[in-house]
């Protein structure tokens, strides 16, 4: 049972203890991780029939593989004595998976078809049936396979709701790994979503990105800058914003690859002497217009499955972060994106990975990553902007055990997605009936920096 002390009773406080207590962390994983849907495995790492990769969570392992049916997911342990059949990733396509203990195998659609000294067992105990591999609950989304533990649960394009249907429009599932990085972090994997779930912080945390384009980040979040970066300058010329708009993407492409894609910077620089009207704020959005339908051209005169993007940016409008519980982001601004996934391993560490994703060419000879690039997570392998971020991480769990911080103050108008998820959870951990707790999940579509929301509950 959840202590009532760690759950949210004032909508902008969030309990310190959350994000440490064991006992909190504990219900997390039983009442939590049991009924929820999860990314288990991107389809374009197991493109081949008989590929197969593992997914962990906590003690669970599960096999997720592209089998000659459909990709399925199976609970990884032996019909016999429980080892784990698979570790990591393979292909079962020849072998099918065969157990390390007694040798007994199962092919990739889960049928046992081999019994080593079948004669010392009981009739009943090598039911053709009872000895196939259990499936996990899964379905197919934007190129991902998601799980759930829960039979009961809501289906996932139900749970996610009208979030689904803007990504699909955006061309998500023809997507593919470019790079693949993964990291465990000492902290909460809440403290290590939460730095993703609000853009205040780039003025501190990333100031290369505020000093290129202050015009961006000052108009969302007030001139108040302490000093970091630059103001708005009302004189500024049309070419010089632009200019400017050029410089964030090339620094937002560094950090991170997916946000803006090399190939995107490519074409906007391209267009940095297109001649725009005199008028600022009809110049600079002139400009993008004309970035959006030059992607979009280029790219699919390149063979890729770009979407119109001027035209979805109005009909199907996806926020530069989404966030889709209860551990995935994706990270759209052009015809790319990044994506990051956290799972908790204990209260105080969790893993964290980033995927680049792009789209190429359909004749294409891209292979994409079958295992993620493991690095420490103080690393200066990672791009500049997970460095910077990770930096901050470890360094706020370590805070959050200071004495008197009772709880996180919360801005209620600009860091509410904190909130907003955070209620949900308690919403799990207490027995809010599911259809609550799924119209609560849609509202969050859009909700970075949004404003805490009554989920009624």
């Amino acid at each position: 049972m959840v202590d009532s002390a760690h759950l949210i009773t004032q909508r902008d406080r969030i309990p310190s203890a959350r994000y440490y207590d064991e006992a909190f962390f504990a219900c997390e994983k039983d009442q939590l991780w049991q009924h929820v849907w999860q990314l288990a495995a991107r389809l374009d790492s197991i493109p081949n029939i008989g590929d197969w990769i593992e997914y962990r969570i906590f003690e669970k392992s599960v096999l997720v593989v592209n089998t000659k049916s459909g990709v399925k997911a199976f609970h990884n342990a032996c019909r016999h004595r429980g080892a784990r059949l698979g570790k990591d990733h393979g292909n079962c396509a020849k072998t099918g998976f065969i157990c390390p203990f007694h040798g007994w195998r199962w092919d990739m659609e889960g049928e046992n078809t081999f019994v080593y000294g079948r004669h010392m067992f009981a009739e009943d105990a090598l039911d053709p049936q009872d000895l196939r591999l259990p499936e996990v609950r899964s379905e197919i989304w934007g190129g991902c396979l998601f799980i759930n533990f829960d039979d009961a649960a809501p289906g996932y394009r139900e749970t996610m709701g009208p979030i689904l249907d803007r990504f699909d429009a955006h061309n998500a599932s023809d997507l593919k790994t470019e790079w693949w990085f993964a990291t465990e972090l000492p902290a909460n994997w809440k403290v290590a979503m939460e730095a993703f779930m609000e853009g205040f912080h780039t003025m501190k945390t990333h100031p290369q990105l505020q000093r290129a384009a202050p015009v961006i980040y000052n108009s969302m979040y007030g001139n108040d800058t302490g000093g970091l970066g630059l103001p708005i300058d009302p004189s500024m010329s049309v070419r010089e914003n632009v200019a400017s708009q050029i410089r964030h993407m090339e620094l937002l492409s560094e950090g991170m690859a997916g946000m803006i894609h090399a190939k995107e910077v490519e074409i906007a620089r391209s267009l940095a002497d297109v001649d725009l009207p005199d008028d600022l704020q009809t110049g600079v959005m002139t400009w993008y217009g004309m970035f959006n339908a030059e992607v979009t051209r280029r790219l699919r005169e390149a063979g890729e499955d770009v979407p119109d993007l001027n035209a979805v940016k109005v009909s199907h409008y996806v926020h530069p972060i989404e966030f889709l519980f209860p551990n995935f982001f994706l990270l759209p601004m052009a015809s790319s994106m990044s994506s990051y996934r956290i799972r908790p391993l204990t209260a105080e560490t969790c893993v964290f990975e980033i995927w680049s994703l792009t789209h190429f060419p359909k004749d294409s000879d891209h292979v994409s990553p079958r295992q993620p690039t493991v690095l420490p997570w103080d690393s200066k392998e990672f791009p500049p902007i997970p460095q910077q971020d990770y930096a901050n991480i470890p360094e706020q769990q370590i805070g959050l055990h200071a004495g008197g911080f009772d709880f996180m103050r919360l801005g209620e108008n600009i860091e509410g997605l904190i909130a907003n998820y955070q209620k949900i959870i308690d919403g799990y951990l207490t027995g809010v009936p599911p259809e609550k707790r799924t119209a609560a999940i849609h509202q969050l579509c859009n909700n970075f920096d949004g404003p805490v929301l009554d989920f009624g509950f």
